[in-house]
């Protein structure tokens, strides 16, 4: 048997590499050593131009060939930094000698001692991952996350007035609308993703164990916390004072948390319309050439869902490890959190294939209103929670002589299939008055749906 060429492990950067290719661009390994970049080069910038150690100010034309490291940068640096690794055995070292490296082709070296002057490789690891975090969820997964809110939305509009039978416990229950039903999931989704673009991205830039000691006996008069904290903010991130070696990751930790509760929500929309589909709620519009089944050409099967269904699995899982293993770091500093923030982009990746599989899935599915009607009309026992309810009103208002109408609705119907007609026969039958009588004679399964359209609509 033949040897393969190099192929990728991961599905994420094979089958389905397109769908999160622009999470890769933040969330790879280039994506890191790309932003380990920008935080070096602003650094040096930030201490030149406050003319620290003897230095001047650099001309603009130089910040702009300084900065063109990291807005341009390429293969060719992501080929540099893996030889320079193979040797250094550390990536933010050979992520510094990148930087000086660049500095001697630019004609700079007399500032080359200011590269990384006075950090530790947390400073720059916790700065370049909430600058690659941020801007993957807000630029790539919150967006996706929005167009299944906004979808969802949208159907529950469309179908704010389709009355469907509820199911609690899987059994015949109080009707509601499809609309109302989708506008529950766009609710909760909503909340969470509230939560998620309030969230804070927060790094650290303090030195060796956060007491900045380096940086003051390098130079004793600046006010490096200062220095720092305003260096971070203008990278548009926020700032933690107050750390060991590393940022302690508790924003990262709210965050995946929140992440995975999002990706609970969608799970059980997911595994409800599944539900749905296979009760003919939901019909699925046919997409010219593909293939249901190998074997039987009549089946459509509802995969994007069952796709979404098993993303959110594994994202969820991913999620759960990130957020439990970067709460903790042993003392003043560990390196379990290297290895388990590699993966940040793998939990969000098959989190957006979830959400593009869903979105997808939301546009191939028509509402089959007429099967509603029928399931409603199927179920006319349904009907037996107003008639005891009213009954009781009718007894508060001294109306009615009935003394148990919760025993009388459940002997009449309980396992039992109640049609129109015998409804009605049993309604004309009770001591209550002429006008409640007529309130729940002129009540239909399908009618039976109170404020659900309302609600559907916000």
């Amino acid at each position: 048997m033949t040897t393969l060429p190099p192929q990728p492990l991961s599905p994420l950067d094979g089958r389905y590499r397109d769908v999160v290719a622009g999470l890769a661009e933040h969330l790879s390994e280039a994506g890191l050593n790309r932003a380990r970049v920008e935080v070096e080069v602003e650094w040096l910038i930030t201490l030149t131009d406050r003319s620290l150690f003897g230095t001047t100010p650099l001309a603009d034309a130089d910040k702009e060939r300084l900065r063109a490291l990291y807005e341009d940068f390429g293969q060719a640096e992501i080929d540099w930094l893996a030889a320079k690794e193979a040797v250094t055995r550390h990536d933010v070292k050979a992520v510094e000698y990148l930087v000086r490296d660049r500095l001697s082709t630019l004609g700079l070296d007399a500032v080359a001692e200011l590269t990384h002057f006075a950090c530790t490789s947390e400073d720059i690891n916790s700065t370049s991952y909430a600058l690659t975090v941020q801007r993957a969820v807000t630029g790539v997964w919150l967006p996706k996350l929005r167009e299944v809110i906004a979808r969802l939305r949208g159907l529950a509009i469309e179908h704010a007035d389709a009355p469907m039978l509820s199911r609690t416990h899987g059994q015949p229950a109080t009707p509601s609308t499809m609309g109302k039903e989708l506008a529950v999931f766009a609710w909760r989704l909503e909340r969470v993703a509230a939560q998620i673009e309030s969230g804070e991205y927060l790094a650290k830039f303090s030195g060796a164990t956060g007491t900045w000691s380096a940086h003051l006996a390098a130079e004793p008069s600046v006010d490096w916390q200062a220095l720092s904290k305003g260096f971070i903010e203008g990278l548009g991130i926020g700032f933690n004072p107050l750390t060991t070696q590393i940022e302690s990751h508790d924003w990262q930790v709210e965050l995946y948390d929140r992440a995975r509760h999002a990706g609970g929500i969608l799970h059980n929309l997911a595994t409800d319309v599944w539900t749905y589909i296979s009760l003919g709620f939901f019909a699925q519009i046919p997409v010219a050439g593909a293939t249901g089944s190998s074997t039987m050409p009549h089946k459509i099967n509802p995969i994007r869902f069952e796709n979404a269904e098993a993303n959110l699995e594994i994202s969820g899982g991913l999620f759960t490890t990130l957020a439990s293993t970067l709460v903790t770091s042993r003392m003043q500093r560990d390196l379990t959190d290297s290895t388990t923030q590699r993966n940040i982009g793998v939990a969000f990746g098959h989190s957006l294939l979830a959400l593009d599989n869903l979105l997808r899935g939301l546009d191939t599915i028509s509402l089959s209103r007429e099967v509603l009607l029928a399931d409603l009309d199927a179920n006319w026992e349904v009907l037996a929670e107003a008639i005891q309810t009213v009954v009781r009103g009718e007894i508060a208002a001294g109306h009615s002589s009935i003394t148990d109408p919760y025993a009388l609705l459940k002997d009449l119907t309980r396992g039992h299939r109640v049609g129109a007609e015998q409804l009605a026969e049993f309604v004309q039958g009770l001591d209550i008055s002429d006008a409640a009588k007529q309130r729940l004679l002129a009540l239909t399964p399908a009618t039976y749906t109170g404020v659900a359209e309302q609600l559907a609509r916000g």
